[in-house]
């Protein structure tokens, strides 16, 4: 049964993907969605409000990081135009001596190898725009379903109960309340994990004098969210601004910080903190973020330790419910007074 419940989940994922990322975004929105029901505002209104103040929350984000950016961008292709150069300079002389006509001879074969392959470069496009438009209507899906489970979530366990015969009635709707909140422990969690890294990294990034600072803060953070392919990503346009702006040296250290921090957030920071708050080891969280990466790559490091906190929470849940209550000591039996004689 665990082996076709896969298989199906697997043949619907274009609906499973988006129905996992608004479980998780709900869990972000869901505490000001709740305190402004307790508040007195009706749920459609309540759940309104807070989807678009995600939204402008969302966009702030995407604004703080690309508007300075993009005013800086002249400098960012002057600097990296003049970084080739030196690089181009330092291979010219010694040890390697590469001279400008085997510069251009590398130059025209990469050329002819492109236009070689330029059908393959198409169908790696094609592939990136329907990657690109998958990703818009999953963001537009998940949004939406967002929106009723901050309008709708209060209602959907009373309703499992009702749809659920006998015992399943009572069990399912615990499991499924201990899954959620585990499932807010995670997202908590994480969230923590990627403060961590922004305020650190963007300590040494100030520290070294290294422009773009808040921007870089804040897309590290929000790259936390997505294991390994978002730190790669994020620390790469740091050492790049860094290289650009204050050259090689600086670049470096950078580049140390961001592995040293790194180092202590995935081996130090996320196992102490996600083991508190899902009830696992940390050795069992590593394990699951490298099997998950292995099985499913990002979206399987994504996944895995919620999923193995789930299993547990399922797993504990049933142990109690089949396991046998211990046995009293039966006492001895009082054995009658003697009858005189």
């Amino acid at each position: 049964m665990a082996g076709v419940t896969l298989w199906v989940l697997g043949r619907m994922w274009s609906v499973v993907w988006p129905l996992i990322v608004a479980l998780l975004l709900t869990t972000l929105t869901w505490p000001l969605a709740a305190y402004l029901r307790r508040r007195g505002w009706a749920p459609t209104l309540a759940a309104s409000v807070v989807t678009v103040l995600f939204l402008l929350v969302a966009a702030g984000i995407v604004a703080l990081i690309a508007v300075p950016v993009a005013s800086q961008s002249g400098e960012l292709v002057t600097g990296v135009t003049e970084g080739l150069q030196r690089l181009r300079e330092w291979a010219a002389g010694p040890p390697l001596n590469i001279g400008d006509e085997q510069i251009a001879g590398a130059f025209d074969q990469a050329t002819d190898r492109l236009q070689n392959s330029v059908g393959s470069a198409v169908s790696t496009v094609a592939t990136g725009v329907g990657t690109v438009f998958n990703g818009l209507v999953t963001a537009v899906l998940a949004l939406f379903l967002m929106f009723f489970f901050l309008k709708d979530g209060p209602r959907f366990l009373p309703w499992l109960a009702r749809q659920l015969p006998g015992r399943l009635a009572t069990d399912v709707p615990v499991v499924a309340r201990r899954s959620w909140e585990t499932l807010g422990s995670f997202v908590r969690s994480q969230a923590f994990v990627g403060l961590l890294d922004a305020v650190f990294i963007g300590l040494g990034l100030w520290i070294v004098g290294v422009p773009l600072v808040l921007p870089l803060a804040v897309l590290t953070f929000v790259s936390a969210f997505v294991p390994i392919v978002g730190a790669l990503f994020a620390g790469l346009v740091a050492v790049l601004i860094a290289l650009v702006s204050n050259g090689l040296t600086d670049a470096l250290i950078v580049l140390a910080i961001i592995v040293v921090v790194q180092q202590l957030e995935g081996n130090v920071f996320q196992p102490m903190i996600q083991s508190r708050g899902l009830g696992l080891h940390a050795a069992v969280i590593l394990l699951a973020v490298t099997l998950g990466g292995s099985l499913a790559g990002v979206v399987g490091s994504l996944l895995a330790v919620p999923a193995a906190a789930m299993i547990a929470v399922f797993w504990n849940y049933l142990r109690d419910q089949l396991g046998e209550p211990p046995q009293e000591p039966e006492a001895d039996p009082v054995q009658p007074a003697p009858v005189p004689s």
